[in-house]
Formats: structure tokens, sequence, C-alpha cells
């Protein structure tokens, strides 16, 4: 790997500045990536890593399964480190942008298997070099990001997904089919809470520590904003800041309020209306009860959808 430094924030947001156009890294497919005359359709995927410990382990493990895993990457040498007893052959990286820029022509498909915050820039980076993507849930920190992963990927005319995996059950369609068909009668009303967060949340930013030896402090800032390491960001409670994560509703929703969605076609809400503990801009309130409207369809009546988090 190029020896990019530790310090090299400035260097990290201009080439992926935080804001506006540049925040797109405007990678291109080139005829490296074009398959070679020699290649037969039948030969093995060729899969990057990003992220390759906690959802990442097993995101990485069934991309070993089913193709071949030719790069890791990973801002923690300890977990790049495991990850490359189990993909000896993988060239390693702590910087995705070092991987892209060595191996884009090696590889043809990404895992995305980050904190929040990044799933949206590197997912967007592969999809211009022509990868195929699968991202971790939630797919992005912000609708904004969402609209423009979709565009890329509209663009780009690859093959995506999100990792979901309760949606990638027979359950969830059966469900949707059962109440579509008129087994629970019209539908006005739709609760779904959750056991989250079982992370802090609702807390003061916390003090600052010395950066571990084996973190890679600012590939793991990435474009969020400059803050001084501190315990309680890495490798797990992330989920919980408003810079990094999409708290207790971007964790969980997309597993739990899919199947009314799927079932009821709940898109474009006319209203949404939240009542939470209070929020510090820095942490995710403690709790939250989050109301939406729907308006009726040809297909069903008017909808509201209540969402709760955090045990009030």
């Amino acid at each position: 790997m190029s020896a990019r430094n530790r310090n090299s924030r400035r260097d990290f947001m201009k080439t992926t500045a935080a804001l506006g156009v540049g925040y797109w890294v405007a990678g291109r497919a080139t005829a490296d990536d074009a398959p070679k005359p020699n290649e037969s359709p039948s030969e093995k995927v060729r899969f990057a890593c990003i992220g390759v410990e906690g959802k990442g382990s097993s995101d990485a493990g069934d991309a070993g399964k089913f193709g071949q895993v030719v790069a890791i990457c990973d801002v923690d040498d300890d977990r790049l480190n495991k990850a490359a007893q189990r993909f000896p052959d993988a060239k390693k990286f702590y910087d995705y942008r070092d991987l892209f820029d060595e191996m884009s022509g090696q590889f043809d498909a990404v895992t995305v298997s980050t904190p929040d915050h990044m799933h949206a820039v590197v997912s967007v980076r592969a999809m211009k070099e022509g990868k195929a993507v699968f991202c971790q849930k939630p797919l992005t920190r912000s609708i904004g990001e969402a609209r423009r992963v979709s565009q890329v990927a509209r663009e780009m005319k690859v093959a995506t997904q999100m990792g979901n995996q309760g949606t990638a059950s027979p359950g969830l369609r059966k469900c949707a089919a059962i109440v579509q068909a008129g087994a629970l009668g019209p539908v006005h009303e739709v609760h779904v809470w959750t056991n989250r967060p079982i992370w802090p949340q609702g807390v003061a930013r916390p003090e600052s520590k010395p950066i571990p030896k084996n973190l890679h402090w600012n590939q793991w800032l990435g474009v969020a904003p400059k803050r001084d390491y501190a315990d309680g960001y890495h490798p797990f409670a992330w989920r919980g800041w408003w810079d990094f994560g999409s708290g207790a509703l971007g964790d969980m929703g997309c597993h739990m309020m899919n199947q009314p969605y799927m079932a009821l076609d709940l898109r474009d809400p006319i209203s949404v209306m939240a009542e939470t503990s209070g929020h510090n801009k820095e942490s995710y309130p403690k709790w939250s009860i989050i109301q939406y409207e729907f308006a009726a369809t040809d297909k069903r009546p008017a909808v509201k959808l209540t969402w709760y988090d955090g045990g009030k």
C-alpha cells in the first residue's frame, strides 16, 4: 500500500470533500475493467472488501464463498491482520482510496461494511469505476446521500444491493402478500418499535484520548467533520453519534419498517413529526416517537405509522 501519512487530513478532504460535488469522487471505468477475450462468464467474481470485521466479517466471508477476495481494507490494523489470516492472498489496505488507485482493474465487485458516514462516498467511488456494490444497511446517513447513490447506480448501470438480511427472506414477502390480500381488512395504523439504542445516546461528546496505535483515525473519520479520537466511537458505539451513525431509526428501521412499507406501499409521507428527549447536536436523542402520515391511495385508506425507540 502507499504510505499515506496518518496526519494527511487536509489531503483526504481535498480528494473527498464533505460538501458539494467534490464529495462524489469522479472515478470512471477503464478498459482494464472490461472482460478479457479469454475470460469466461463463469469465472469467479473478484471482490474487494472494505470493512472486514463486525458485519464486515460475514460480508467478506460470503464474498469468499461465492467469489474470490483479492483485496481487503480496514482502518484498524488489528482487524485487517485478522482478516488477512482468512484471506492470505488478498492485498491489504487501510485507505480505500489506495485500494482503488492501485487495484481498480483487478476486481469486479465491492462490499462496503464501514460506519454509516462512509457508505455513500465509498459506494459512489466503486460504482463510478464500474464495480458492482453490496453496501451494508442503512444505505446512507442522509436522504441527500441516498438520492445521489441511487442516481449514480442508474447512470452506471451496475449491479447493487443493500445488506438487509430480513428482506432477503421469503417471510417478508409472504406477510406483505397476506396484508395485500385483505386478511387483516383495511389497515389504518401501523406501530413499529425496537429495543434500540443499545449504545449511548443523548450524551455529550466524550473526553479526547490518544489515538490507539492500531487505528488510522483520519481514515476512520473520512468525510466526517474533524474531531479528536475518544473512547466510544470505534469499533461499535459510533451508531449513536450524529456525525457517524443514524441512531436507532437508521439501525433498525430498514429491518422493521420494510414489511409495512412493502405491504402498504408506504411511499412519500405527507407529514413526519418527531417527539424526542431532546437533541444536543452530538448524539441522537435517548428516545424518539416519530409519526408518519400517508395519504390514501386507490388500494388502501390513509395510514398513520408510528415508530418508537429508546423504551419510553
